[in-house]
């Protein structure tokens, strides 16, 4: 096969890529599974312990877009093609125009902006090309990496559930975020001017 011409693509940018999962990504999904931490915030839930089967299940069922659960699957990877975790859209509503986005960062690659970058190519797409008109999203208190992530897209904190999610032991507040396309294109257009002064 040729080498794929990527200089014009619209799912990456000059760090990272979007691409669908394929049926080999079931390792990333299972060994992910073992940072209970990680996936209590994901999932607002203790999981049962991850099977390769499981895994591999999951990544069969969900590449190449064939998801049968109304959510669009994605790899994040490195320019290289280096797994860095995955992203979805999901909780479609074509008639009022709202949409969520699920997102999961592998460990080491967290930090250094990769989630942020995900979710302003994947913002893009949902916004200027499936005319969707309002992101609504919810952290789980206590998760401050999230919850800077949505603010630096520029979300608004819109309210907090309070005692919604039981983990732990305790009762866990969800502090909801939600960011119009409006307010997205607004930021892209302050993002890009200070980018052009640096």
């Amino acid at each position: 096969m040729k080498e794929i011409d990527y200089s014009d693509y619209f799912w990456q940018d000059d760090m990272i890529r979007l691409r669908g999962i394929r049926p080999e990504d079931w390792e990333s999904q299972y060994l992910g599974g073992f940072e209970t931490s990680a996936r209590l915030k994901l999932e607002c839930a203790m999981e049962l312990p991850p099977t390769m089967s499981a895994a591999r299940t999951f990544a069969e069922e969900n590449a190449d877009f064939k998801s049968t659960n109304g959510r669009i699957m994605f790899t994040i990877e490195s320019l290289r093609g280096e797994s860095l975790g995955g992203i979805n859209l999901n909780s479609i509503d074509e008639r009022n125009g709202t949409f969520s986005i699920g997102i999961g960062i592998d460990k080491a690659s967290r930090g250094k902006g990769v989630g942020t970058r995900a979710m302003t190519i994947l913002l893009k797409y949902a916004f200027f090309e499936r005319r969707l008109n309002k992101f609504n999203d919810y952290v789980l208190a206590g998760n401050e990496a999230s919850a800077k992530m949505m603010l630096k897209l520029g979300c608004v904190q819109e309210g907090i559930r309070r005692q919604i999610y039981y983990i732990n032991g305790e009762y866990k507040d969800a502090i909801l975020f939600g960011l119009t396309k409006d307010e997205f294109s607004a930021k892209l257009k302050e993002n890009s001017k200070e980018h052009e002064r640096i």
